[in-house]
């Protein structure tokens, strides 16, 4: 047997090198640069413009779930390139952007790279992919799945029953309003975000309910709102639990195939084998700005609804305070006053959306810091109202 194994690891070795030894300088530069650990928020500027094209063959992280598409691709047709008040090219190189696309009115106005990246390749969302979860929750409430979302997350998720999540509803999961204390500081090494992922598993319970189950009170629940990564990796476990589907068989039967993603995407797995639901789809930028279209059209595939009836209203309007003005958090998604919203991930993943200019903006990037939004995040939301204001004067 292990004269079998040291076979297969010379073959590895040697197609590896080759691919090395054949690839182009920029190519090389990639390889080289992929990370050897998993602390992903402590990667360096380098290992992340390597490993974020490709974070779903990384060996030293977790596996992952293909998400299937079908065989036709929703159509994008391009429509006249969008005059914006702001040089787009600066704005990507000061972003660091591998991907941006604007649908408006149904046309592809602007679709460009930078950082090595195209439209062949897929890049990582990280929580962009928390809305995507959270539609879930509202595919499976219309299919019967789950009752409500006042249910108890405890009734569907029985192992966290004794714990602070006990008396927590859905409702409170997907506004992060639980209660439960929680550090999501991307610069902490003891912070909860940066430890969850890590966590050693009970036998037979999986590792974020593991984990979540331990955590104390800090207010009742529903009295405050407190961003959480590990409440959207419990609502994925839920929303497995009650489909009895693994959350990628699941997109790809409700949004991947039916509404025509082109390519297969991926969603990467915790240790004990659920998606990282809160975090973590591998797609191109142009599925990303294409789930974007998907939400604008009131996620229906040939005119049926996929979510119940004012579940993108609910979702996509101020259900928690965030203490900023003029924005506020839904069920996992980011809402501004004005009607937009925008699923958001760290590094500058986001996908914008503006149903009052029939307005999407995808974008997929490598900022120096997980987060600063006093200036890249700045940039980014002046960016989108420049945006706002090119669609506006064409209007006039």
């Amino acid at each position: 047997m292990w004269k079998w194994m040291v076979r297969i690891l010379v073959v590895v070795v040697a197609v590896l090198a080759f691919a090395y030894l054949s690839a182009n300088k920029d190519t090389r530069n990639l390889l080289a640069n992929l990370p050897t650990d998993r602390n992903v928020l402590f990667w360096t500027v380098p290992q992340r413009d390597a490993a974020f094209r490709s974070l779903d063959s990384i060996p030293v992280l977790a596996e992952a779930n293909v998400i299937e598409a079908g065989g036709t691709a929703f159509p994008i047709p391009r429509g006249e390139a969008i005059s914006i008040p702001m040089n787009v090219g600066i704005y990507m190189r000061e972003q660091r952007t591998a991907g941006l696309v604007i649908i408006q009115d149904g046309k592809l106005r602007l679709e460009e790279y930078g950082l090595g990246f195209d439209a062949s390749g897929q890049w990582t969302s990280f929580s962009v992919a928390k809305s995507f979860t959270s539609t879930l929750v509202g595919a499976a409430i219309k299919d019967g799945f789950i009752n409500s979302i006042e249910d108890k997350v405890s009734d569907y998720i029985p192992n966290l029953k004794g714990s602070a999540y006990d008396d927590v509803s859905i409702k409170q999961l997907l506004t992060m309003t639980s209660g439960v204390r929680w550090n999501e500081d991307y610069e902490d090494k003891n912070s909860d975000v940066a430890l969850f992922n890590e966590h050693t598993a009970e036998p037979g319970v999986d590792a974020t309910v593991s984990y979540m189950r331990t955590l104390s009170r800090e207010a009742p629940a529903g009295d405050k709102w407190v961003y959480k990564t590990g409440e959207t990796n419990l609502i994925g476990v839920l929303v497995s639990s009650a489909t009895g589907k693994t959350l990628s068989a699941y997109l790809s039967e409700k949004v991947w195939v039916p509404f025509g993603m082109e390519q297969n995407g991926s969603w990467l797995l915790g240790s004990t084998g659920h998606e990282i639901s809160g975090c973590c789809i591998q797609a191109s930028t142009l599925d990303f700005a294409r789930f974007g279209q998907f939400m604008l059209e009131g996620a229906q595939i040939d005119g049926k609804p996929v979510l119940p009836q004012d579940w993108i209203a609910s979702a996509t309007t101020r259900q928690a305070d965030i203490g900023y003005p003029g924005k506020g958090y839904g069920y996992q998604w980011w809402t501004n006053d004005d009607g937009s919203f925008a699923a958001q991930g760290i590094f500058g993943q986001g996908i914008f959306i503006d149903p009052k200019r029939k307005l999407v903006i995808a974008s997929n990037s490598n900022w120096t810091k997980a987060t600063d939004y006093n200036t890249v995040g700045a940039q980014r939301e002046a960016f989108y109202k420049s945006v706002q204001a090119a669609v506006d004067a064409e209007a006039n």
